[in-house]
């Protein structure tokens, strides 16, 4: 069978029985240039082996399905489900801001035309049905629903061979960054009253063993042992490490309440939070310890960073270090370094883009706290609030682009060097490989350099005119995210924040969304295809920022805004937001992240692959068969989305 045997895509997923038993159900089927189709042919998977099929409905192109003569790889053959029937034209609708499941109706068939002459396999439909009822790999690989299909991208990219074996170590790794917190040993509860003495909390510690105790607060009734989530909380915590400060100030241990040492502002985690999210609350905070809440806001039990380390292996944890004993611009060097080399092994390991991202963004904000440190006196850091913006804000930045940060000063607080503090930052970030803003969003620039009360005066302004610019601004402002400081000032930002939207003129955010439209014709990327047909390689390059990346974004910041979600800056929180206050359904939620993730994963591979550091052009060509049908999917995902926000903020075609 010419270049194609059943070990390669996409019959590679199939076990050795099964790919016996598609080859009885397989025949070759040859089409002649021009010819197409027939309706009663359309019953069957086809895979392109030599020659090229064009995908029509109503005469207009919709996609193109390639053989391998059209790939440099041998065997990058694409393949298509000839029953899958075309979705009604219908967009999904907003309505009052709640989400509005439209009627999908099943119009008519596709038709396939040979546009030179093509041989094809033909694999009878109830056989592949028969498979996909047993391997929910070939069901997701060729389920209707974009998500599954990105899941099965996912685990190709995991293993390249995509084996049915579950011992790839990458593969054991992320399965227990998945698990809950509670699969590790948790570490018991012990509560003392903040009125104990520390020898009393000391003697607890030893007897059972652990290096810290609960400490509740006077007032605080005996039989309540919850918290709330976040930094305020009801319960606090002493280690071993605060009894030896004590000590050492030469205070006694016999009159010395805990309350005087132990630490309130105590971070937490639900029990059914995964471990990814524990690991990178302690990277994030620097922090050995998480209480573990139940569904009653209840501690269970402590999660300890030795017993989470042991129950997993990620090298994550060895930068954060680096990074933490850092004493001078060059050792900083050295752990940003690692830091790319993380990414790459990340990704070639196959490991979720969204993962990655999260993780790279804690590692980046560590990176910036020390830098800031060893720039700055301690009562800077005190007074002021660092916070960074964009990508990065959001937790989507892989490679280390353009610097977006700011500065919150305390009002009333003032130093003679700020200026220069600020100019030392960004120069030194520089140098570390985080290039200057192009646009100056930056603290060097005064205008991201201010008092509390001035830059909410100035948000204030944004939200009053219409200068394309104050957009931009505030979409900056909208993304961004503590990095060290007193929080307390970039929570008040977002409280002002919500005020002044709240009494800003309605039709503001419908022009604050009109740049999710701006780049090119909703139906122009279709056409990015047609030229590969002629060999114009130079002409089919996508941009993958402008038209996936930024739509989806800039969309969903739109919809957070419009309901005011304010306090989560990634794009994956505020779908969830969305969800929750019926704005959007899940399904439709769950669609806009993969897609969003896989722009991501493809921006990524492309600056891994070359020396781009923007890593936007993307030829269809150098994917595989699968990545190509999923760009075509995933691009369709940000026509519609861009219909939906068109048809919800009643904008006129651009």
């Amino acid at each position: 069978m010419p270049h194609l045997d059943f070990t390669q895509p996409p019959f590679d997923v199939l076990s050795l029985a099964e790919r016996q038993s598609i080859r009885k159900h397989t025949q070759i089927r040859y089409l002649a240039k021009g010819e197409s189709l027939p309706v009663e042919e359309l019953t069957y998977l086809y895979v392109v082996i030599k020659g090229q099929i064009e995908q029509l409905l109503d005469g207009e192109f919709v996609a193109s399905y390639l053989g391998s003569n059209h790939a440099d790889d041998y065997n990058n053959n694409d393949w298509f489900d000839s029953r899958r029937l075309p979705e009604s034209v219908v967009t999904p609708r907003l309505q009052d801001g709640k989400a509005s499941n439209a009627t999908i109706e099943a119009a008519q068939t596709y038709q396939y035309r040979a546009s030179e002459d093509t041989l094809l396999l033909q694999v009878t439909g109830e056989a592949i049905d028969k498979i996909s009822a047993q391997n929910h790999l070939v069901r997701q690989l060729l389920s209707d629903k974009l998500p599954e299909r990105l899941k099965a991208l996912q685990q190709r990219r995991q293993n390249k061979t995509f084996a049915l074996s579950h011992n790839n170590n990458q593969q054991e790794v992320q399965q227990i960054m998945l698990q809950p917190v509670t699969d590790v040993t948790l570490l018991p509860v012990h509560i003392v009253e903040a009125h104990s003495s520390l020898f009393e909390a000391a003697q607890i510690m030893t007897t059972a063993g652990l290096k810290h105790v609960l400490v509740r607060p006077i007032n605080h009734s005996n039989h309540d042992v919850s918290l709330s989530h976040g930094p305020n909380h009801l319960l606090g915590i002493l280690t071993d490490t605060d009894i030896c400060r004590a000590v050492s100030e030469q205070q006694d241990p016999n009159t010395t309440p805990c309350q005087r040492y132990a630490n309130f502002n105590l971070r937490t985690i639900n029990a059914g939070d995964e471990i990814g999210d524990a690991l990178l609350t302690m990277t994030r905070y620097r922090i050995h310890r998480l209480p573990v809440l139940d569904t009653n806001r209840e501690v269970i039990g402590i999660l300890g960073q030795s017993d989470m380390l042991a129950h997993i292996s990620h090298h994550s944890q060895l930068i954060s270090i680096q990074i933490e004993q850092a004493e001078d611009l060059s050792s900083l060097h050295t752990a940003v370094e690692l830091i790319g080399r993380y990414i790459r092994a990340q990704h070639q390991n196959g490991v979720k883009i969204g993962n990655i991202s999260r993780m790279v963004q804690t590692l980046n904000a560590q990176v910036f706290t020390k830098l800031w440190q060893l720039i700055v006196p301690d009562d800077v850091v005190a007074n002021t609030c660092l916070i960074v913006m964009g990508s990065e804000g959001r937790g989507e930045q892989i490679m280390r682009t353009d610097q977006d940060n700011a500065l919150i000063i305390r009002d009333g607080y003032m130093h003679p060097d700020l200026a220069q503090f600020a100019a030392t930052f960004n120069t030194h970030l520089a140098s570390l490989g985080y290039p200057l803003c192009d646009g100056n969003i930056m603290m060097t620039n005064p205008m991201w350099r201010q008092p509390l009360k001035s830059f909410n005066t100035q948000i204030g302004s944004w939200l009053k005119n219409t200068d394309p610019m104050h957009g931009i601004y505030l979409s900056a402002i909208l993304d961004g995210e503590y990095v060290c400081g007193d929080e307390s000032l970039l929570t008040q930002v977002r409280q002002h924040l919500q005020v002044a939207h709240r009494q800003s003129d309605p039709m503001f955010v419908r022009q604050f969304a009109r740049a999710a439209l701006q780049f090119g014709d909703v139906n122009q990327w279709w056409q990015k295809f047609v030229p590969l047909l002629a060999g114009k390689s130079a002409s089919s390059d996508i941009d993958l920022k402008k038209a996936g990346i930024f739509p989806l974004v800039h969309g969903i910041r739109t919809l957070a805004l419009e309901n005011d979600i304010l306090d989560v800056p990634s794009t994956k929180n505020r779908l969830k937001a969305l969800v929750q206050v019926h704005a959007l359904n899940q399904e439709r939620a769950d669609t806009l992240l993969e897609a969003l993730e896989f722009f991501m994963a493809q921006r990524l591979s492309v600056a891994l692959s070359t020396d781009d550091r923007q890593a936007r052009q993307v030829n269809p060509m150098t994917l595989t068969a699968l990545e190509r049908d999923l760009l075509k999917e995933c691009l369709a995902v940000v026509k519609s989305f861009k219909n939906q926000l068109r048809q919800h903020y009643q904008l006129e075609i651009s």
